[in-house]
This record gives structure tokens, sequence and C-alpha cells, in this order.
């Protein structure tokens, strides 16, 4: 089996920061890519923040210069650095991992439960 777990979601007044982590554990051969979504209320799930095993990122356009994804390949984690939140930042931030596990030629997406962020004065 293979658990994506998140963490380091809470609540933050605009202009504040959060860092949010997610660790990818089990039985898996190697993790090609590594992102961050979120899902508002009423809203379509979109990308925030995406990292190759390389280290080549692509951003959102909404958090480009705000926010800054990052991994450490010998741990299965990768981070997300949020500076200078607005509250259209308010949402569900699931974590997601593009994988390949024993026996399987082929890269699978897991996905996390989601972490709450919340910007509110």
């Amino acid at each position: 089996q293979v658990q994506v777990v998140e963490s380091g979601g809470g609540l933050v007044q605009p202009g504040g920061s959060l860092r949010l982590s997610c660790a990818a554990s089990g039985r898996i051969i190697s993790i090609n890519a590594m992102g961050w979504y979120r899902q508002a209320p009423g809203k379509q799930r979109e990308l925030v923040a995406r990292i190759t095993r390389g280290g080549s990122t692509q951003y959102a356009d909404s958090v480009k210069g705000r926010f800054t994804i990052s991994r450490d390949n010998a741990k299965n984690t990768v981070y997300l650095q949020m500076n200078s939140l607005k509250t259209e930042d308010t949402a569900v931030y699931i974590c997601n991992a593009a994988l390949r596990r024993p026996y399987s030629l082929s890269v699978s997406d897991y996905w996390g439960q989601g972490t709450q962020v919340t910007v509110s004065s």
C-alpha cells in the first residue's frame, strides 16, 4: 500500500505564511513528480505547484512569486512554502504523488486526504 499524508495547514491572517509538508510512504519504486492542488468550496480542483524528480517546477499564475515548492527525494517528501497569503488562497490543499510501484511499469497518481488552509483576519 501507498500512503500520502499532508501536514501544516491552519488559520493565518492575510499577508502571513504557512509551510505545508507531504510525505509518501509504502512500497514505492520511484516518484516522478509531486505536487500540490487546491479546492475551494464550489470550485474545481486546480494545480497550485508541481515539481519533478529532477527539480523542474511549475506554478499556477495566481501563486507565482509567493509560493515555493521544494522536494526531498531521499524522504519522498514535498514542501510548499506559502508567503503573502491572500483570502483567495483559502482552500483544502491536496498532495499528489505520481509514482511507480513494484512489479508495475506504469506511473500512477496517489492523493492525500488534504489539509485545510484558511486565510482570514
